[in-house]
């Protein structure tokens, strides 16, 4: 990121609009796609290979060294945008396929999500003598090829039953069940937590290493294993899904999150860098463990015709809060620079537990 702002002579503080407008743009689309339940009345293989095609050709506009500050924004904003059109598309398709299983399948699917999360932190660790183009040509390469095998290879699931005409108050009607609302507001306390901890892992080393000195904490690379270590964790948790109850191991991967939440300020104030690194593996397991679970309760307590719907809504507002939290947290960070500040994560895991704590319908 501090190269793409030296080749388009920006500002160091247009980096914070050049990520949220990825953000906004998923948001955005998330809503447009919920709205029009673009999941539901078209293939969602063919929707997701449209997707990922326009993603990758909008991602390329950030080697376009020509382009205008406003440019580079719109072409973050159409990224964000078509992005809507993968991850929940992804997690409907999984659900057509699989009545029973779902929880499994989405591990998976999840554990990808987590991989590529941590996969830039890992080419900054181990290739950073490379030009930052070649990031941008390997993502959008990426994008394309994920896109074509879905769309040629991965036909409608056999559960899948399409929507009907648009129907604009549609996207409300999934919050009419009180099993699928409560099973949003349990993934909304999650999302609280996950995306500010994803995104200030390297924050929390890069100050243990300034306050513990000579701790030389790697950041990049700790970052990366942090992170990465959600994906089997991810994957663990939905083959446990299959044995044990799918609400009962959520609900016990929020509540460790929480009491991480709180427990932080004191694990980074000792100077143990051992300690420090088991507890933040932990954290990265425990805090997306949980995420496909809450994805198949949400699927498996939404109307069937409104499934994709169901689920991109959800996304929506649940990246929503991302920016919120991600936000309080930067402020709160600059007012009291206290380690402290990260137990306003907990919030998040309380108001999910909350709206966990009556049964859900576990099966489609």
């Amino acid at each position: 990121m501090p190269e793409i702002l030296a080749t388009h002579n920006l500002s160091p503080d247009f980096l914070g609009y050049l990520t949220s407008s990825v953000q906004f743009g998923f948001i955005v689309g998330t809503l447009t796609f919920a709205v029009l339940t673009l999941a539901d009345r078209f293939s969602p293989s063919k929707v997701f290979m449209a997707c990922a095609v326009a993603a990758a050709l909008f991602n390329l506009v950030v080697t376009w060294e020509s382009g205008s500050a406003a440019v580079l924004l719109l072409s973050r904003f159409c990224v964000g945008f078509f992005l809507a059109g993968i991850y929940p598309v992804g997690m409907k398709i999984a659900a057509d396929y699989f009545k029973d299983g779902l929880g499994k399948s989405l591990g998976f699917l999840v554990g990808a999500l987590v991989l590529g999360t941590a996969f830039p932190h890992f080419l900054k660790a181990n290739v950073a003598h490379f030009s930052w183009h070649y990031i941008a040509y390997g993502t959008a390469a990426l994008s394309l090829l994920g896109g074509l095998l879905i769309g040629l290879t991965v036909g409608d699931g056999p559960y899948r039953q399409k929507g009907s005409a648009v129907k604009l108050g549609a996207f409300l009607e999934v919050f009419k069940n009180q099993g699928f609302k409560r099973a949003a507001f349990g993934y909304f306390g999650h999302m609280w937590e996950l995306y500010t901890f994803w995104a200030f892992v390297p924050v929390m080393l890069s100050a243990y290493n300034a306050l513990h000195t000579p701790s030389q904490i790697s950041v990049p690379l700790y970052s990366f294993l942090i992170i990465a270590i959600g994906t089997p964790a991810c994957i663990i948790g939905g083959l446990l899904s299959q044995k044990y109850d799918t609400q009962r191991i959520a609900s016990i991967c929020l509540m460790l999150s929480g009491l991480c939440c709180l427990l932080f300020p004191f694990v980074f104030l000792y100077d143990n860098q051992v300690l420090l690194l088991g507890f933040l593996f932990f954290w990265g397991m425990v805090v997306i463990a949980d995420s496909p679970l809450f994805s198949s309760l949400v699927a498996n307590n939404a109307e069937p015709k409104l499934k994709g719907t169901g689920l991109t809504l959800v996304n929506s507002a649940g990246f929503a809060i991302t920016i919120v939290s991600i936000q309080l947290m930067i402020w709160l960070l600059q007012e009291f620079e206290s380690p402290f500040t990260y137990a306003i994560l907990a919030i998040g895991p309380v108001f999910g537990l909350m709206g966990l704590r009556k049964k859900l319908k576990n099966k489609s």
